[in-house]
C-alpha cells in the first residue's frame, strides 16, 4: 500500500468498489510498518491480530458510501488509552499497562469502523519536544534519520510522514501535534480546548491538553476531526458546540478571498531561522495572490508564554502524576521496607529525568509561600496573552506564522539543555494557553527538511483554518513532496 499516493477519499472509493478489502488494506499497512519502522521506530505496540479480525468483520458487514472511514487503519498516540492494547505513555512506570476501557476518541473511531493498528512512541507523559524522553526507543525524523521527529507526538507524525499509515492521533499540550507535524512535513491540528473529549487521555496539563489528528493532507485531517470531536458526558470540559463537517466545503483555493490575516512581528523576530522566515513570508504572498489581506500585527506578551506555560503545565502535571504511586497499577519497586519506600522508590525508578524535573517545578510553584509569586502570576500572564489574541482576532480572521523557530535539529543535540528545549516551543505554547485552534501544514523546505506554518484561529473556528490551509495546499506543492528514507531527499 503506497500511502503517499492515497488519501482517505481514494481509499474509501476503493473499499466501496471492492477493489480492496479492509482486511487487505490492514495487512498491507502492517507490511508497511514492518518494512519501514526499523528505520523510524515510530511504534511502541502493534495490534495485528485484533486489527485483522476487526477488518474482517467490517468486510463481512459491508462498507457503504456514507461510511468514509470504515475499514481504514489508524494509529493512536500511546497516552490515549486503548482497551486490551498496551498503553504506557512511553514511561517505565506504565510498562505493560493494559487498559480496561477505551478513550472516547478511540471509541468514536471504532464507531466509524476505523481499524486501530498500534500505538505510537512519544515523549514520556508528553513531556518533551523531540520524542527523546521516551523510556523505550528513539523515534527518527522521516526525512532524515539523524534528526529528531519533534515531540511529544513524534511517533504519530513520523508514522504518517514515512508512509506507514494514512492517519494518526496525537495530543498537544504546548505544541506537541503542530511541532512534529512541521518537522515531518505533514498536517496537524490542535483543536480548540474542549472541542475533543479528553476522557481516556493520560493527563499532563489538564487545562492545556487536546487530542487532534495528523495526516498528509488538510481534507483528511478535517474528516478525522469531525469524527472525534463533540461533547462527552465523561468530560465536563468538553464543549457542547455543534461539530460541523469540516471537510464539506474544502473544494478550491478561492475560499480565502477577502479574509484578513494577521502576521505577528514577534513570530519573525531574532532567533527564527532565516529559511523559516522566508517560507512564511512566501506563504503570506501566496495568500495575497489568493485575494486575502495580510497585515503585520503584534502579540506583545508572546515572549512570556514559555515561562508562564512551564509553571502552569508543571503545576498541573505534579497534581496529575500523583496517581502513579506504585500502589494501584504500573511499576512498583521491589526493594522496599515500608509504604514511603514504595512511593519514593517506585516514582524514582519509574519516572524519567524530564518528568521528575517538571513534577518538582510544579510542586514548588504550588507550595506555600511560592504560589502567589509563581503560579498565580503565571495565571495572570496567561490572561494577558489571551487578551492579546482577542485583540488581533477581533479584526482578523486568523493569524499565521511559523510553527517552530528552526527545522528539525540533530538527535541528541539539545536534549541535555532543558532551557533550549523549552524555547523551541515559544511559537506554539501561547495557542494552548489561550485555548485556541492551531493548524500546522507544510510551507517549504530548509536544507531538505520541512518547514511548517501554523494558522491560529478564533475559538471553535477550525473551519476557517481548514479552508485557509486547503487553499494554501492547493496553491503549492509542498504537501506532495515525500521523504526518501535514508536521509537523501
Amino acid at each position: 500500500m503506497n500511502y503517499f499516493k492515497q488519501d482517505l477519499a481514494s481509499l474509501h472509493a476503493d473499499l466501496v468498489a471492492k477493489k480492496l478489502s479492509a482486511k487487505e488494506l490492514t495487512q498491507a499497512t502492517f507490511d508497511n510498518i514492518k518494512a519501514t519502522d526499523p528505520k523510524i521506530d515510530a511504534f511502541l505496540a502493534l495490534n495485528e491480530d485484533a486489527a485483522l479480525d476487526q477488518a474482517a468483520k467490517v468486510d463481512a458487514a459491508g462498507i457503504k458510501e456514507d461510511q468514509p472511514l470504515a475499514g481504514i487503519p489508524v494509529a493512536i498516540k500511546d497516552n490515549i488509552v486503548t482497551k486490551d492494547l498496551t498503553t504506557t505513555a512511553a514511561s517505565k512506570i506504565l510498562t505493560n499497562f493494559n487498559p480496561i476501557y477505551d478513550a472516547t476518541v478511540t471509541t468514536k473511531l471504532a464507531d466509524a469502523q476505523m481499524i486501530t493498528v498500534g500505538k505510537t512512541n512519544m515523549d514520556e507523559f508528553a513531556m518533551g519536544g523531540s520524542t527523546e524522553t521516551s523510556a523505550f526507543k528513539q523515534t527518527k525524523n522521516a526525512w532524515d534519520q539523524t534528526k529528531v521527529p519533534g515531540g511529544s507526538s513524534g511517533g504519530s507524525a513520523a508514522a504518517v510522514a514515512s508512509g506507514q499509515i494514512v492517519a494518526a492521533l496525537g495530543t498537544d499540550t504546548g505544541g506537541s501535534i503542530r511541532q512534529p507535524a512541521a518537522f515531518n512535513g505533514v498536517v496537524g491540528m490542535k483543536p480548540t480546548y474542549g472541542r475533543v473529549s479528553r476522557w481516556g487521555l493520560i493527563a499532563f496539563g489538564s487545562s492545556l491538553d487536546q487530542i487532534g489528528p495528523l495526516t498528509r493532507g488538510v481534507k483528511d485531517n478535517a474528516t478525522i476531526l469531525s469524527t472525534i470531536a463533540g461533547h462527552d458526558e465523561h468530560d465536563l470540559t468538553s464543549s457542547t458546540q455543534a461539530v460541523p463537517d469540516f471537510a464539506k466545503d474544502l473544494n478550491d483555493a478561492t475560499s480565502v478571498k477577502g479574509l484578513r490575516i494577521g502576521l505577528p512581528k514577534e513570530f519573525l523576530a531574532d532567533g527564527v531561522d532565516e529559511d523559516v522566515k522566508n517560507a512564511i513570508l512566501a506563504a503570506a504572498d501566496t495568500y495575497r495572490k489568493l485575494g486575502a489581506t495580510v497585515d503585520e500585527v503584534s502579540l506583545p506578551h508572546n515572549k512570556y508564554g514559555v515561562a508562564a506555560y512551564y509553571i502552569i503545565a508543571s503545576s498541573e502535571a505534579s497534581s496529575n502524576l500523583q496517581r502513579f504511586d506504585g500502589i494501584r497499577y504500573g511499576y512498583r519497586a521491589q526493594d522496599v521496607k515500608n509504604l514511603e519506600d514504595v512511593y519514593v522508590k517506585s516514582r524514582s525508578e519509574g519516572f524519567g529525568d524530564e518528568v521528575k524535573r517538571r513534577i518538582m517545578l510544579g510542586t514548588f510553584s504550588l507550595s506555600a509561600g511560592f504560589y502567589d509569586a509563581y503560579f498565580l502570576k503565571a495565571a495572570k500572564v496567561r490572561t494577558v496573552i489571551i487578551n492579546d489574541f482577542k485583540a488581533v482576532l477581533k479584526d482578523h480572521d486568523f493569524i499565521m506564522g511559523p510553527v517552530a523557530p528552526t527545522p528539525a535539529f540533530d538527535l541528541g543535540a539539545e536534549i541535555k539543555d532543558p532551557i533550549t528545549m523549552y524555547m523551541n516551543d515559544i511559537l506554539t505554547i501561547p495557542v494552548n494557553l489561550a485555548g485556541l485552534p492551531g493548524l500546522s501544514l507544510p510551507a517549504g523546505f530548509s536544507n531538505n527538511l520541512p518547514v511548517g506554518m501554523q494558522l491560529i484561529g478564533r475559538p471553535f473556528d477550525e473551519s476557517t483554518l481548514y479552508k485557509a490551509g486547503y487553499a494554501f495546499e492547493q496553491s503549492t506543492d509542498f504537501h506532495l513532496q515525500v521523504p526518501t528514507l535514508g536521509g537523501q531527499n
